[in-house]
C-alpha cells in the first residue's frame, strides 16, 4: 500500500515553502498577509516573511470558510475572535444561517425566474408574424 507524504510543516515558513506546500499561490498569500488574515512571525535579514506556525490551519480555515461562501472580510473578523483566545463559533454560526436564508431566497427567484420561462417558452408560437416594431415576440410578449 502506498500512501501519500503529508508536507512538511515543521521549520522556516517562507512564503515559498508556504505556497508550494498550500498550492496557493505567492501572491495569494501576501494578499492574505497584508489584509490580516495570515500572520507574520518575523522577517528574515534579506526581508522575507516567515510565518507563524499557524500558518496552514489559518489557510485551511480560510478556503473553507470561502467555499462556504464567507466573505474574506467576515473571516477576517472570525480570526480576530480566534487571535483574542476565544472561539468564533457563535458568529460563525449566526453568519452561516444568515447564509442560508440568502440562499433560500435566491432559490426561490431563480424557480419564479424557471416558472416564467417555462411559461414563455410553452406560449410561443413560431408561426406568428411578429409586428414591425417588435424585436421578439418571446420576450415582448406579442
Amino acid at each position: 500500500m502506498i500512501t501519500q507524504a503529508t508536507p512538511q510543516r515543521i521549520g522556516p515558513r517562507l512564503i515559498g515553502t508556504v505556497a508550494k506546500e498550500s498550492g496557493l499561490p505567492v501572491k495569494t498569500i501576501r494578499y492574505y498577509d497584508q489584509i490580516g488574515l495570515l500572520k507574520t512571525a518575523s522577517r528574515t535579514e534579506g526581508g522575507y516573511r516567515v510565518f507563524a506556525e499557524d500558518v496552514f490551519t489559518r489557510l485551511d480555515f480560510i478556503r473553507r470558510s470561502q467555499r462556504l461562501g464567507l466573505t474574506l472580510a467576515e473571516i477576517k473578523e472570525f480570526l480576530a475572535v480566534h487571535d483574542q483566545g476565544q472561539l468564533p463559533c457563535a458568529q460563525i454560526q449566526a453568519k452561516l444561517e444568515d447564509k442560508l436564508v440568502e440562499i433560500e431566497r435566491q432559490i426561490q427567484q431563480l424557480d419564479r425566474l424557471k416558472q416564467e420561462l417555462s411559461g414563455l417558452l410553452a406560449d410561443w408560437h413560431s408561426t406568428a408574424e411578429p409586428l414591425s416594431e417588435t424585436i421578439c415576440p418571446i420576450i415582448e410578449g406579442h
